[in-house]
């Protein structure tokens, strides 16, 4: 097997250890062999709504011998999980609204002590915001850069059990509120990144004719700068949003 990517190491660190695994969209299977090799979990589940990625799993799996201690099965989501058959979900490297719809459809699976490891790769803040809406306890965020993109994921159990409000900002919504506490270096590059992105917009706007629509979208060019502004001024005084 290939040397794991950083994303998917990132993603087994977070998984932990337990009896049994199931990764969500595992498409070639790579996270479930590392963490049943390594002897993190006793077994695993690895499933997929496509056919073609589930093959490739179930040969790299019979390649390294594992057939025994990791089933592959088709699944749209969690619909092929029973209840308190996994003690770790894995669901990462899909957008936030299909995670959103994978984690609704599937709640009647999901214990209050199940852990779950989400990855989103798009509509994060409103992704943060649904997690937040149903209750749960957040564990760990870890974020990494790899190829030029950033991977923001989380670790976090109760979900549908605990508390309805968090409590949490619009920038912890939209950043992370772990990640901004431990002022988390990747993070930082990240804001930076999207600062300069955000400065390059004003620029082009600011040089464009007046229009309605494009005086809307410089004020909420702006909003977002002082948004990252805040956020980056953690790093400098201590977080205190």
């Amino acid at each position: 097997m290939k040397k794991l990517s950083k994303r998917l190491l990132a993603l087994a660190r977070l998984a932990g250890e337990g009896g049994c695994l199931a990764d969500v969209g595992c498409d070639h299977g790579y996270l479930s062999i590392y963490l049943v090799e390594q002897g993190a979990f006793r077994r695993a589940i690895a499933m997929d709504v496509g056919a073609g990625p589930l093959e490739r799993a179930k040969m790299h799996i019979k390649e390294r011998g594992l057939s025994p201690y990791i089933e592959t099965r088709r699944s749209d989501g969690l619909s092929a999980l029973e209840k308190g058959e996994a003690q770790s979900i894995v669901i990462a490297g899909m957008g936030g609204a299909l995670m959103t719809r994978i984690l609704s459809r599937g709640a009647s699976v999901i214990e209050e002590d199940t852990t779950l490891v989400l990855q989103p790769q798009s509509e994060i803040m409103e992704f943060r915001n649904y997690l937040a809406g149903r209750g749960f306890r957040l564990l760990e965020e870890e974020m990494v850069q790899e190829d030029g993109k950033f991977y923001p994921m989380m670790k976090i159990t109760g979900l549908g059990y605990g508390t309805k409000e968090n409590g949490f900002s619009s920038i912890e919504l939209k950043y992370g509120p772990l990640l901004l506490r431990k002022k988390h270096p990747v993070l930082k590059e990240y804001l930076h990144c999207q600062q300069q992105k955000q400065e390059e917009i004003i620029k082009r706007l600011l040089v464009a004719a007046k229009e309605q629509k494009k005086e809307e979208r410089t004020r909420q060019v702006y909003q977002e700068l002082e948004e990252i502004r805040q956020a980056l001024g953690g790093y400098e005084d201590g977080y205190g949003l």
